[in-house]
């Protein structure tokens, strides 16, 4: 029964990185780093209840695998936007 403070925990986290990713909408750098934050706390939630309920993580590295490709894809996106407009400041671009 000491697996549920850890899923509290996790839990809670998950929404902190979410009101941030909301809050934090002037560098795409910050966004970026709470997105990942959240995405980090949904794979150990998944990875602490899978182990709660006695089945495999299979399905946990697998969302592990893409969360790195998703920061990839990002960083690569930031260095980018960084080159075309001199910073990564929601307001200098048009994402449209």
């Amino acid at each position: 029964m000491m697996i549920m403070p850890s899923l509290m925990v996790t839990s809670s986290a998950i929404l902190m990185g979410l009101l941030n990713t909301a809050s934090t909408r002037k560098h795409l750098l910050s966004t970026l780093i709470s997105i990942e934050f959240t995405m980090l706390n949904i794979i150990m939630l998944m990875i602490l209840s899978s182990n709660y309920f006695n089945h495999e993580i299979m399905f946990s590295m697998i969302m592990l695998t893409l969360t790195v490709c998703e920061g990839a894809l990002g960083l690569s996106l930031l260095i980018s936007i960084s080159r075309s407009h001199g910073n990564d400041l929601f307001q200098s671009f048009n994402l449209l």
